[in-house]
C-alpha cells in the first residue's frame, strides 16, 4: 500500500483527502450520520474543504520520505479533529487558532472539571507514542527514487496553493461558502471545520477599504457631524447599559407553549417605555460581537468569519486605545464602570474594557457570589443588583454603567429539574428532552424577570435620573430555526428600556452598532465619531442609503481600527485607563489561630480570593465574604500575608494589604498579632496574556 500511494501519490491524495475531511466532520458533529447529511447537503462545502486537505498533502513532495510527510501532515489533521470534537463536548463553539494560545492555561487546569489529570496522562501519552513512531519512521523509512526534477515538484506545491485564494473568493462569490460566521457554532457545521478554522488564521482583520484616504475620511466626518450636544451635562442622568443573556421572549416562538406569562415584568417595560428589536451579528453564542457593537457603534461584519475583536485586534499593541462610548461620555464628565458576574478575562475583557475607556470593572472575582443557577452553572444575577448600585454611588458625577448578565447562559439540560416547577411547557412537536431544555430555560427566563423589576426598583430608589437599556444578546443555543420564530429572523432580539424623567416612548428597530447612539441622540449627545456617524446615517433612513451606510462605516471603522486615524487627525484622543477591577478595598483586619488553621478577618473576600504568605500563593479556604482561613503549617511568626483577587491565569485583579503575623499563646485562646506593614509587590500573570479556562 505505502509504495502503491508513493507511485501513484497525486492520484491517491484525492480519496484521502474526501475520507479525512468526511472524519474531521465525523469527529465535529459526533455523529456518522451528521458527516453523511453534511456530504449530502453541503455537497460543495465538503468537496472545498476535502480540496483544501489535498493541497496541504502536496507538501509531501519536499522531502523524498513522502510516507514519512504524509503521516505527519495527517497527524496534525486528526489531531485538530479530535481536539474540536473533545471541545465541542464541552462547549459550543469549535476549536480555533486562538484557543492554540490557551494551551499553557490547559496544563495548569489538571483535575478540574475541564481538563482531568488522567486526561492529562491520556494526552501526553498519545503524543508521545505518535512521535517516536514518527522518528523511527523518519529513521529507518525508505527515501524515494525522484521521478520528476525537484523543481517541478515545488512548481506543484506553488501552483496548489497559489489556487486556494481564487478558488476560495469564487465560492464564497457564488455562495458555496460564506465569507462570514453569523453563528460561528452554525458556521463550522455548514461550510466545514478545516474552512472554519483556516478563516480562523487567516481572515481576521479588516482590509483597507475601496478609496481610503484622508479626504475621504474628513468628508464622511464632516457630513455627519451632528453639532454641539444639547444636554445639560450638569445635570444629565446616568445611563445604564444590561446585556440580557441568552434572551428570547418566548411569546414570539411559534411551537411554545406556557402554564402562564413567565416575563410579565418586560412585557410591562414594553407596553410603557420605548422598545423595539435588534438585529445582532450572531445566534446561539459569540455574545462579545453584540457587546463590541454596542459599546463602538461598530460592526463586525467587516470582520473574519467568526472573528472576535476583542480577542484580535484589541489585544495588539497597534490598537493602543479605541474610541467607545465610554470613552465619548468621559468628554462630558461622566464615570463608566462594567459590572459581570462572570471571570475578569473571559472574552478578554479586562484588556478590552480598559482599551474602551471604562474606569472600574467588578468582575465575579470581585463578588462575594454563592447563588447558582438550579444546574450549578451559572451564578444568579441578584448579585448585580447591588453591585450596579453601588458602581452608581462610588462617584459625584453621572455614571455610564455597563452590566452583564448570566444566569439565562446555556447550556440547557434535556432532563426535568424538580425545582422548575413555576412554569410549565410544551414544545409541540419536540421530544422530551427538548422540552425539558425548554422548561428549565423558560423557568430561567422567568428568575430573570424577577431580577429585573428588583434592578429597576433598586436604581429608582436611589432618586436619580437614569436611563437603562437592557437588550438581548443573542437568541439561546436551542437549534431554533426561521420558522419558529414570529421575526422570521434569527438575527432579531429584543430590546426594553426605563426612565424615571418621562422621556417619551417611541418604538423602534435597531441593530445593535445603533443603540446607544440612537439613545444619545434622544438626550442630546452629539459626543464621538461612530456616535455622531450612526446618528446621521440612520436619520436618513432609506433603503438605497443603506449601501452608503455600511460602506462609509467600514471606511470610518478601518480608520479607527487599523488605518492612519485620519478622523483623530492622526492623534491618540482616547487614550486606554487604568482599568481598576472593583469599586471597594479588599482589607485584612485580624487572624484567629484555631483547629492548626489561621482564621483571616477583614472585608470584601470572595471565592476568588487567595492568600499569599511572603509573596507566594498558599491554599486558601473560603468562609464569607469576611472570612478566609489556611493552614498554620503554611505561615510561621513573623510572615507577611497579602490576599489577591485571582482571574485566571492567577492574574491579580485587586490587592490588600499586607500584614505581619504574630502567633502568640496558641494554646491557650489562639489570639494573634497583627501588624500591618508595606504592601508586598506580587508578581502576576500579565493582563494581556491572561486568559480564562472558561472559554
Amino acid at each position: 500500500m505505502k509504495n502503491f500511494l508513493n507511485r501513484n501519490s497525486l492520484l491517491a491524495h484525492i480519496p484521502l483527502s474526501l475520507i479525512m475531511c468526511f472524519v474531521l466532520e465525523w469527529l465535529s458533529r459526533h455523529s456518522f450520520l451528521g458527516a453523511c447529511s453534511f456530504v449530502v447537503d453541503h455537497t460543495g462545502a465538503y468537496l472545498y474543504n476535502s480540496f483544501l486537505i489535498f493541497v496541504c498533502y502536496t507538501l509531501c513532495y519536499i522531502t523524498r520520505k513522502q510516507t514519512f510527510m504524509r503521516m505527519v501532515i495527517s497527524a496534525v489533521f486528526v489531531t485538530l479533529g479530535i481536539v474540536n470534537c473533545i471541545v465541542l463536548i464541552n462547549r459550543v463553539t469549535p476549536f480555533g487558532f486562538t484557543d492554540l494560545s490557551m494551551v499553557t492555561d490547559l496544563l495548569t487546569m489538571q483535575n478540574t472539571n475541564y481538563f482531568s489529570f488522567k486526561q492529562f496522562l491520556l494526552s501526553a501519552g498519545a503524543i508521545g507514542g505518535y512521535t517516536v513512531l514518527m522518528i523511527l519512521l523518519f529513521i529507518k523509512g525508505k527515501a524515494l527514487e525522484p521521478r520528476f526534477p525537484y523543481w517541478c515538484k515545488i512548481l506543484l506545491i506553488v501552483v496548489s496553493f497559489a489556487s486556494v485564494p481564487v478558488v476560495t473568493d469564487t465560492l464564497q462569490q457564488t455562495g458555496v461558502i460564506s465569507s462570514y460566521f453569523g453563528n460561528l457554532a452554525q458556521g463550522y457545521r455548514d461550510n466545514g471545520y478545516i474552512y472554519g478554522f483556516a478563516t480562523s488564521i487567516f481572515d481576521r482583520g479588516m482590509k483597507a477599504p475601496f478609496m481610503y484616504s484622508d479626504e475621504n475620511v474628513d468628508k464622511i466626518v464632516e457630513e455627519t457631524n451632528q453639532g454641539p450636544n444639547t444636554i445639560d451635562t450638569k445635570d444629565a442622568p446616568n445611563i445604564v447599559v444590561v446585556l440580557l443573556e441568552s434572551y428570547f421572549d418566548v411569546s414570539e416562538c411559534n411551537f411554545l407553549e406556557t402554564s402562564e406569562d413567565p416575563i410579565p415584568y418586560f412585557h410591562y417595560l414594553e407596553k410603557n417605555y420605548s422598545t423595539g428589536h435588534l438585529t445582532v451579528p450572531v445566534v446561539g453564542a459569540g455574545t462579545c460581537n453584540t457587546e463590541f457593537e454596542v459599546l463602538t457603534g461598530m460592526s463586525c461584519s467587516f470582520f473574519g468569519p467568526g472573528e472576535y475583536p476583542q480577542k484580535t485586534i484589541l489585544k495588539q499593541n497597534s490598537c493602543p486605545s479605541l474610541e467607545s462610548f465610554a470613552s465619548d461620555l468621559r468628554h462630558l464628565g461622566y464615570s463608566s464602570h462594567v459590572v459581570h458576574n462572570n471571570g475578569g478575562n473571559f472574552y478578554s475583557r479586562a484588556n478590552a474594557f480598559s482599551k474602551m475607556g471604562f474606569d472600574t470593572f467588578q468582575s465575579k472575582e470581585m463578588l462575594d457570589i454563592t447563588d447558582y443557577t438550579p444546574m450549578g452553572s451559572w451564578p444568579t444575577d441578584e448579585i448585580l443588583v447591588d453591585a450596579t448600585v453601588n458602581a452608581m454611588e462610588s462617584t459625584e458625577s453621572s455614571d455610564f454603567i455597563y452590566t452583564i448578565t448570566v444566569q439565562t447562559h446555556g447550556d440547557y439540560p434535556t432532563t426535568k429539574y424538580e425545582d422548575d416547577n413555576a412554569i410549565t411547557t410544551t414544545a409541540n412537536g419536540k421530544t422530551e428532552a427538548q422540552n425539558n431544555s425548554w422548561n428549565y430555560y423558560v423557568n430561567r427566563l422567568h428568575d430573570e424577570d424577577k431580577f429585573l423589576k428588583e434592578f429597576i426598583d433598586a436604581i429608582d430608589a436611589t432618586g436619580e435620573d437614569t436611563l437603562v437599556i437592557m437588550f438581548g444578546d443573542h437568541l439561546p443555543t436551542m437549534g431554533l430555526t426561521e420558522d419558529e420564530v414570529a421575526t422570521g429572523d434569527l438575527y432579531q432580539t429584543k430590546y426594553i428600556t426605563w426612565n424615571n424623567f418621562d422621556m417619551p416612548k417611541e418604538d423602534k428597530d435597531l441593530t445593535s452598532y445603533q443603540l446607544v447612539a440612537e439613545y444619545f441622540d434622544r438626550l442630546g449627545i452629539h459626543q464621538g465619531t461612530m456616535t455622531n456617524y450612526n446618528q446621521a446615517m440612520m436619520k436618513k433612513n432609506t433603503k438605497a442609503g443603506t449601501h452608503v451606510y455600511m460602506n462609509d462605516l467600514e471606511m470610518l471603522q478601518y480608520d479607527l481600527l487599523y488605518g492612519k486615524r485620519y478622523a483623530y487627525n492622526g492623534k491618540d484622543l482616547y487614550p486606554a485607563t487604568n482599568l481598576e477591577m472593583g469599586i471597594a478595598d479588599v482589607v485584612i483586619n485580624r487572624a484567629y489561630a484555631f483547629n492548626n488553621n489561621l482564621h483571616i478577618y477583614g472585608e470584601n473576600f470572595t471565592n476568588w480570593s487567595s492568600v499569599y504568605v511572603n509573596g507566594s500563593k498558599v491554599d486558601t479556604t473560603y468562609h464569607s465574604g469576611q472570612c478566609l482561613s489556611i493552614s498554620l503549617d503554611d505561615i510561621k511568626n513573623g510572615d507577611t500575608i497579602t490576599v489577591c483577587q485571582l482571574g485566571s491565569s492567577n492574574t491579580i485583579f485587586r490587592q490588600s494589604n499586607s500584614c505581619k503575623i504574630y502567633l502568640q499563646n496558641l494554646d491557650e485562646n489562639g489570639d494573634v498579632i497583627v501588624e500591618k506593614t508595606d504592601d508586598v509587590n506580587i508578581p502576576s500573570t500579565p493582563l494581556e496574556d491572561a486568559e480564562t479556562e472558561e472559554q
